[in-house]
């Protein structure tokens, strides 16, 4: 893992996303919805000529998505498929200090499936999100 981490607020709570896996960040203009998709598939955006599926990432959580005014959003590719993530908002990206450690504290179910552990990113301590667990949605924990 590289040291890079994107600091992004995500269901009111400051997160870090490794940043080797982020592609880019923007702002969505217009997302197309999904009939019969997941309920934390948002819908479907055009970037740069290419489709990306938008997650809801408050949905993903199954929390409340505190009202920002913008479309933030983080591209990520898993599986061989883009991804935009909507986000609070994005901060900046920050070197980690040190590796990654387990959560030490009780989680909600849907940070506790997409937690990969805490790191400390200039003196904060922070949630480490897996982009992959956000993108599989509640669902995935049931299946």
């Amino acid at each position: 893992m590289s040291n890079l981490l994107l600091i992004v607020r995500l269901a009111g709570e400051r997160v870090a996303l490794p940043a080797d896996q982020v592609e880019a960040v923007v702002e969505i203009e217009g997302i197309t919805p999904v009939p019969r998709a997941a309920g934390h598939v948002a819908g479907l955006t055009a970037l740069r000529s290419r489709v990306l599926t938008v997650i809801d990432c408050a949905a993903s959580l199954q929390a409340d998505r505190p009202e920002s005014g913008t479309r933030d959003a983080v591209v990520v590719v898993a599986d061989g498929h883009p991804y935009a993530l909507l986000v609070d908002g994005v901060e900046d990206v920050v070197e980690a200090s040190g590796e990654a450690r387990p959560v030490r504290t009780a989680l909600d179910g849907g940070w506790r499936r997409v937690t990969k552990g805490t790191i400390d990113a200039q003196g904060d301590l922070l949630l480490l999100i897996d982009p992959a667990a956000l993108i599989a949605g509640p669902e995935a924990k049931a299946a």
